[in-house]
C-alpha cells in the first residue's frame, strides 16, 4: 500500500447503511485523508514513534513514554488528564459536551531482547515494543492533529485514551475504574497485524478475539513416605487425574465447531524422590469467543478438579482470578458499529483492500471496555516482506511497516468525526 492513499467515494451516497457518506461534505472526507498523508505529518509520526521504540517501557512503568505523549499533545494544544491509572494519557478533543466518543491507544513493551539491528533499536536492554503499541500511539497522535485541525467541525467531543499495562491485562479496567468511559458512547480501537499486507483492513463483526482465563487449582492430601503409600493421600494422583479429565471438556462436552481451548500448562508438587507431597498444584489457561462460553469453562474446569480431588480422598480449591494472569473476557465487536467502520475504512483504502478477519485465540484487554459500552476493535496489517515485516508479535525480529500510519491515522479519526455527527442527527431526529 503506498504512502500516498485516495480516498474512494461512493457513485451513490446512500449506499450504506451507516451515515459517513451522508453526514458530511466530501471536502470533510478529504480533508482528513489530505491531513493525514501531510508529510510533516508523516514524518512526525515516524519520528514519535522511533522515539518510543528506543526507549520501551514495561506495564506500569510507562513514565517516559507518557511524557512523550504529552509532550506532543502540548504542542498540538490538546487539552489531557494525567496520571490515569498510574501512567496512563486521556486527552479531549471537541466542544467539551456531548456526545462523547473513545479512541484507544496502548502504550506498553515486553521484557524481549531486540534482536533487530536498526538505527532506532532499543536502548534498554532486555525490553522491546514488539507488539506494536509504539505504532499504536503514533497513529493515535496523528489521529489527534488531524481532529485538532478540524475541531471546529466536531459536533460533539472526541475522548483519546493513552492506556498502560494492556501486555499485563489489568491496564483497560484499572483506567475505566478512574472513569475514563464515563458519559462515552462508543469506543474504537485498531491492532496492526502480519496476517495482512500493509494498508489492509481486517474487521469482524461480533465475536472477534477470545476470552483468556487462567486459573490455578492447589489439591490437598496427606504427605508420607512413597514407600508406604496406603499411609498417604496422594495428591499426585488426584492432580495427574484433574489433567487428563479437563482435556475431555473440549474434546467430549463442546461443539467442534465452536472454538474453545483448555491447557494445564504448569505442573508443581514435591521435591523428594521418596516422599509423597501434602500437595499439589497444576494451572492453565482457557479460552472461549462467547462470554457463554466463557464461563462454561470457568465452571466446568472448578467441577472437574473438585471432583477428581474427592475420587483420590483430596480436596482442592481453584482460583480464577489470579493478579499476574487476570481473566480477560472476550472480545464483541457492536454488529451496529460494524457498518459504519467498514464504510469509513473501504471509503479510505478502498474496497479491495477489506477483509473479513478471522477470529483469533489471541486476546486484548480492550475487551474490557467493549463490556461496558459498544465498541470496535480492527486489525490493520502491517505485513511488507520486502522490509522484513514478517515476525509475528512477540517475536524479537518483529518489524512493522510505518507507511501504514498515515492509514491508522485517517481510520481514527474518520471514526470519530463520523460518530459524532451521526449521533447528532440522530438526537435531532428523536427531539423532532
Amino acid at each position: 500500500m503506498p504512502l500516498c492513499f485516495s480516498l474512494k467515494l461512493q457513485s451513490n451516497p446512500t449506499d450504506h447503511l451507516n451515515s459517513f457518506s451522508t453526514y458530511q461534505t466530501y471536502s470533510v472526507k478529504d480533508q482528513i485523508v489530505r491531513l493525514a498523508n501531510e508529510p510533516s505529518t508523516v514524518n512526525w509520526m515516524k519520528s514519535v514513534r522511533r522515539e518510543m521504540h528506543e526507549n520501551p517501557e514495561l506495564s506500569y512503568e510507562e513514565f517516559e513514554t507518557s511524557a512523550l505523549i504529552r509532550r506532543e499533545l502540548e504542542k498540538l494544544g490538546v487539552a489531557y488528564k494525567w496520571p490515569v491509572a498510574k501512567t496512563g494519557v486521556v486527552a479531549t478533543i471537541g466542544s467539551g459536551s456531548p456526545p462523547f466518543v473513545a479512541l484507544r491507544a496502548d502504550m506498553d513493551a515486553l521484557p524481549i531482547e531486540e534482536m533487530v539491528d536498526w538505527e532506532n533499536k532499543s536502548k534498554v536492554e532486555g525490553k522491546m515494543h514488539a507488539c506494536g503499541h509504539d505504532g499504536h500511539v503514533a497513529m493515535l497522535l496523528g489521529a489527534a492533529k488531524i481532529l485538532k485541525q478540524l475541531q471546529d467541525t466536531l459536533q460533539g467531543t472526541v475522548v483519546l485514551i493513552f492506556q498502560p499495562a494492556e501486555e499485563r491485562g489489568v491496564g483497560a479496567k484499572d483506567m475505566i475504574e478512574e472513569g475514563v468511559l464515563d458519559n462515552v458512547e462508543a469506543v474504537f480501537g485498531m491492532h496492526i497485524v502480519l496476517d495482512y499486507p500493509t494498508g489492509v483492513v481486517g474487521l469482524r463483526p461480533g465475536e472477534f478475539l477470545a476470552g483468556c482465563g487462567s486459573f490455578k487449582a492447589k489439591i490437598h492430601g496427606k504427605g508420607g513416605h512413597a514407600a508406604i503409600p496406603q499411609q498417604s493421600i496422594d495428591p499426585i494422583l488426584a492432580a495427574s487425574t484433574s489433567v487428563i479429565s479437563l482435556q475431555s471438556i473440549v474434546s467430549r462436552e463442546t461443539d467442534p465447531l465452536d472454538s474453545q481451548v483448555v491447557s494445564v500448562a504448569v505442573i508443581k508438587a514435591g521435591s523428594s524422590f521418596n516422599v509423597i507431597p501434602e500437595s499439589a498444584t497444576i494451572s492453565g489457561t482457557f479460552r472461549a469467543f462467547s462470554k457463554k462460553n466463557f464461563k462454561g469453562l470457568m465452571n466446568r474446569i472448578e467441577e472437574v478438579v473438585k471432583g477428581q480431588a474427592a475420587v483420590h480422598r483430596c480436596s482442592a480449591e481453584v482460583e480464577f482470578l489470579g493478579k499476574e494472569h487476570p481473566t480477560i473476557p472476550p472480545t464483541v465487536n457492536d454488529e451496529r458499529i460494524y457498518e459504519q467502520v467498514r464504510g469509513i475504512s473501504s471509503e479510505i483504502v478502498g474496497e479491495e483492500n477489506i477483509q473479513l478477519a478471522h477470529t483469533s485465540m489471541g486476546s486484548e484487554d480492550f475487551a474490557f471496555y467493549l463490556d461496558k459500552v459498544p465498541g470496535f476493535m480492527l486489525f490493520l496489517g502491517t505485513r511488507n516482506e520486502k522490509i522484513g515485516a514478517i515476525h509475528a508479535p512477540h517475536s524479537p525480529n518483529y518489524i512493522i511497516d510505518e507507511d501504514v500510519f498515515p492509514i491508522g491515522a485517517a481510520i481514527h479519526a474518520a471514526f470519530a468525526h463520523s460518530f459524532l455527527s451521526d449521533s447528532t442527527v440522530k438526537l435531532h431526529l428523536h427531539n423532532f
